[in-house]
């Protein structure tokens, strides 16, 4: 779809826009911009409430009207998912970004959705805390956004996912109702699990408009390195052993690409005493020749997968693997890559998550895409497209959707009667 087109918008009056001025005055509503499209949808209007009861006030008035809300936080994965069906307007939690509480003693932290992860990591430091999270684009994702999205990086190998981490949220429904469940406590238990069932639903059952999460201290020190491998079975044998070891590692990912040979990097946190320790026996298991200092971009790895030169040869997807498939999932990759005449690059965690880039003709691309995502599929494991050139055939974002679907959309009937919230954005149509 052509970012130029225009949404049905039979409900957005004139008379509806005037009672949206009046919740959040005139200054925070404005028409969009070619900049507001969402996935080539271009919404009529951009609204930026300053609380989430106001925010409520918003998405019931928008709700009861017929209109197709796209939730909105910093905008850095907009273009993740499928095209929305329908798109009438953009509710946007930029204004609220406080860090509501933060119970140090209690390792614990409240904070509004559009607050971004920087600023909240910033406040936390102060008491030598942590989110431990790393998600892309820490100084513009907000939580929110990266909630929604579900967007962990290699952190959680040891700390766990975002289910892991949040321990209590505040929802605003389709039909006005601000819905909160869990605690400030870690071991809070009462009530629905809101904060997992909204954590990596797009947006689709609820705008979230603040969450609590359990916390980290900061570590004393880090040292990370880098262990050289001939090839992708050899990487493989490495991650199994570590993994098998009694290494403390904080995370593990691996390199490949099309022009280089496999790398991995570890990162250790502890006492100067404890890393001396970890990096001996690290020596010891992979072999002093392969084993050097890391380099600091290495912690940004993820996000270089995402800076390339040409948006329109470009494709960027999310895969999930078992671990001891790796080696045969990146002779896959290497293998589709050769076929469609493709340029690749891939970064793979410990947990199995992984990301590639491909670079080719859009044709190509898909073609590529739908063969990893046949082979994945069949392994247990998963491929979801997040970017793909506006020349690219179509190509579904999500992939199979498993037996899970029936219960999705049941959850959706629910709490979203109306499709109202991203509709058509998320698996299987929802």
């Amino acid at each position: 779809m052509d970012a130029a087109t225009k949404p049905e918008t039979s409900g957005l009056s004139s008379a509806l826009r005037e009672k949206f001025i009046a919740f959040v005055g005139n200054e925070y509503v404005r028409a969009t911009t070619a900049t507001d499209a969402v996935a080539g949808v271009q919404p009529a209007l951009v609204i930026e409430p300053g609380t989430e009861k106001v925010l409520a006030g918003i998405l019931r008035l928008s709700n009861e009207a017929g209109l197709a809300v796209i939730p909105r936080g910093g905008g850095t994965k907009m273009g993740w998912g499928n095209a929305p069906s329908r798109a009438d307007l953009i509710l946007s939690t930029a204004r609220m970004n406080a860090v509501i509480e933060h119970a140090w003693a209690d390792l614990t932290v409240s904070v509004e959705a559009g607050c971004t992860i920087q600023r909240l990591q910033e406040t936390l430091a102060q008491h030598g805390q942590r989110l431990a999270l790393d998600p892309l684009w820490p100084e513009k994702a907000t939580i929110g956004g990266v909630l929604s999205a579900n967007d962990s990086g290699a952190l959680r190998l040891r700390f766990g996912a975002l289910r892991d981490l949040i321990i209590g949220a505040t929802i605003a429904l389709p039909d006005g109702t601000l819905a909160s469940s869990g605690g400030k406590v870690v071991k809070n238990v009462a009530g629905y699990d809101l904060p997992k069932l909204v954590t990596g639903a797009f947006g689709t059952l609820g705008v979230i408009t603040r969450a609590v999460f359990r916390l980290h201290p900061l570590p004393l020190n880090s040292r990370s390195f880098s262990v050289s491998t001939m090839d992708a079975k050899e990487t493989q044998r490495f991650v199994l052993a570590v993994q098998d070891s009694k290494l403390a590692h904080t995370f593990l990912q691996s390199h490949f690409s099309n022009d280089a040979a496999p790398v991995s990097d570890i990162l250790f946190e502890g006492t100067e005493a404890g890393l001396a320790a970890q990096e001996t026996q690290l020596r010891k298991l992979a072999g002093p020749t392969s084993v050097s200092e890391a380099s600091t971009s290495n912690w940004t790895a993820r996000e270089q997968l995402w800076s390339f030169s040409d948006p329109g040869t470009t494709a960027v997807a999310k895969i999930s693997i078992l671990p001891g498939d790796l080696a045969r999932t990146i002779g896959g990759i290497e293998h589709a890559a050769q076929m469609h005449q493709l340029r690749w690059r891939t970064l793979v965690y410990a947990t199995g998550l992984g990301w590639i880039r491909l670079e080719g003709k859009p044709a190509a691309l898909r073609g590529a895409l739908q063969l990893l995502r046949v082979e994945m599929e069949s392994h247990g494991g998963s491929l979801v497209a997040l970017y793909r050139p506006e020349k690219m055939p179509a190509f579904d974002a999500w992939g199979a959707a498993g037996d899970s679907l029936s219960l999705m959309k049941a959850v959706k009937q629910q709490l979203d009667s109306k499709n109202t919230l991203n509709p058509g954005r998320f698996v299987g149509g929802i």
